[in-house]
Parts: structure tokens; C-alpha cells; sequence
């Protein structure tokens, strides 16, 4: 396999000569340019770009921090992070905790030791102030609010958005509310939150109505047996695969879904549309631009 050295034999130019040629640098003369660049392809050789990236103390590469990727959130979030990212030539690292703050931290500490240009956090596993450390080594980006200062955050209106779906869902003439939620052994922030804002509408609300670890569409046929058996008469699901799972499997109730997939439309339910996509698009563009700043962004209620 050749390398520079081999270039600059065949040459007669000097290593410090090929390698500003391989690192596009300036003020090279541009018959010695093209003569470097014909005997590397002659030669078949590939600069190591992980090396030419490091010579800039840049690696190139974000680390995405997420809980798991098969979820239609994720995804979308995913799907407008990485087309921003390929705009400007990074590479991103998916970093699934599993909501384990232990192992989140590893990924933080891989993140002062330089192994990524920046991070986002989409979800976190710790506490806020535990990340106010970490902001000193470079650019993080979190896909919540966070109130952290000089800390970056594009985030969803999460309770604006919840609070609407379930006064729609009252309109409806729902009495008896189910809720569908993620993880129960860490109750998050959102999860408090929804409750809440359940019992602020439904001054009736019934915690016991609310079926946790709800996270797939698979999920879904087993929360359509526990509403049927509590016999709600409306729900607010935390997806629309599940949303589509329990009207499925129980066709009474009225049903309100999130992130407005094809599948809400098919089967005529209502959603909300946090516009996702766009929120990992800014947020690659907020790590970009290495700015402190809150963004949050609209959502719209799909009423059928």
C-alpha cells in the first residue's frame, strides 16, 4: 500500500510538499498540485481522512445520544439530523443508552476526550446540572428544554400541544381518559407533566388509567386489553403506531395519536404534529453554528 513517502520518490517534491497537497493548503503552485495528484492515483492511494480530520482538531463526527432507535420519534428526529449533517460532510454516531445514566456519562466522557466534534442529547438520563461540566469541551445540543446557561436546546412544545389534544378530546364528550406512557421504574419530567395536565382537564383523571412502559406498536395490544377492561372512552397515546394498535384492537374510544405518521391518516385518528424532522435539522444547525440558543418549535393538531 503506498503512502506519502512513495508519492514523494516518484515525484521529486517532499513529504511536507504531498501533504499540503493532500490537505489542500494554499499558495501551492498548481502544476506541482496536479502532478502530486496524478501519482496518487496512479499509485491508488486514499488519504486517511480521519487523520487529515484530526491534523484541523476536527474529527467530523456528532454523537447522537438517544435512549433506542426503533421508535417512529426517534426516527423522524433521526431522519432531519442526518440530512443536515450530510449537508456539511459530518458523519453521525448513534449512542443508545437505554435510559442508563451510567453509560451516558461514558459517552460524555468519550466526548471530552475529543472522539466527537459535538454532541446532541435527545433525551437525558441525568439530572440537568450534571452536563453544565461537560458544555466547557465543545458544542452540545439538547432536543429538550434545559435551563442551562450558554446551553443549546431545540425542543418541542410538549405541554401547549398535550394540553390542546386533551381539551379536543373533552370537546369530544370523553368522560373516562386513558393515557398511554414510556418508562414507569424513572418517571420523567414529561410524564409528570402529562399527568398533570391530565388532571387539569379531567379533574376526574384516574392515574390507575394510565398503562406504562408503552413504547412500540406491539405495546399497543396490550394497552387495547387494559383501556377495554378500564372501559375509557378516550385516549392520548404516546405514538401513532400505537395509537393505531389499540384502535385496532379496541374501536370505542376516542384516540389521539402523536407525530401525524401516514398510518393516523389511513385510519382516520387525530394527531399531533411536532414537526420533528425540523427540530434534528436545527439541531445539527445550533451544533454548526456553535451558538447558544433556545429554539422552540410549532406544532399543529390534526383533527379527523
Amino acid at each position: 500500500m503506498a503512502n506519502i513517502r512513495d508519492i514523494a520518490k516518484k515525484t521529486g517534491y517532499s513529504v511536507s510538499t504531498i501533504s499540503r497537497v493532500i490537505n489542500d493548503y494554499p499558495y501551492i503552485k498548481e502544476e506541482k498540485r496536479q502532478r502530486v495528484l496524478t501519482v496518487m492515483k496512479e499509485l491508488n492511494y486514499v488519504p486517511n481522512k480521519t487523520a487529515q480530520n484530526l491534523s484541523h482538531g476536527k474529527t467530523k463526527n456528532v454523537g447522537v445520544i438517544l435512549p433506542f432507535t426503533n421508535h417512529a420519534y426517534y426516527d423522524q428526529l433521526l431522519s432531519g439530523l442526518i440530512k443536515e449533517a450530510f449537508l456539511y460532510s459530518y458523519k453521525i454516531t448513534l449512542l443508545p443508552t437505554n435510559y442508563d445514566p451510567m453509560l451516558e456519562r461514558q459517552y460524555l466522557d468519550q466526548f471530552a476526550a475529543k472522539e466527537f466534534d459535538g454532541l446532541i442529547i435527545t433525551t437525558m438520563a441525568n439530572k440537568p446540572q450534571f452536563y453544565e461540566k461537560y458544555l466547557a469541551y465543545g458544542p452540545i445540543v439538547f432536543c429538550q428544554d434545559i435551563y442551562l446557561e450558554n446551553a443549546s436546546c431545540v425542543f418541542i412544545d410538549l405541554e401547549s400541544s398535550l394540553y390542546e389534544a386533551l381539551l379536543y378530546l373533552k370537546k369530544q364528550g370523553v368522560k373516562k381518559l386513558g393515557v398511554t406512557l414510556g418508562r414507569s421504574k424513572k418517571i420523567s419530567q414529561d410524564s409528570v407533566l402529562i399527568e398533570g395536565l391530565s388532571r387539569k382537564v379531567f379533574p376526574d383523571f384516574d392515574s390507575a388509567n394510565i398503562f406504562w412502559d408503552c413504547f412500540s406498536a406491539e405495546d399497543g395490544l396490550q394497552a387495547a386489553d387494559f383501556f377495554a377492561e378500564r372501559a375509557v372512552d378516550g385516549i392520548l397515546a404516546n405514538g401513532d403506531e400505537v395509537a393505531a394498535v389499540i384502535l385496532r384492537n379496541y374501536p370505542t374510544p376516542k384516540v389521539v395519536g402523536r407525530e401525524n405518521l401516514l398510518i393516523s391518516e389511513v385510519m382516520n385518528f387525530s394527531s399531533i404534529d411536532h414537526q420533528l424532522e425540523d427540530c434534528g435539522r436545527k439541531a445539527f444547525q445550533l451544533f454548526y453554528q456553535g451558538i447558544p440558543e433556545k429554539i422552540c418549535l410549532p406544532y399543529k393538531l390534526i383533527r379527523r
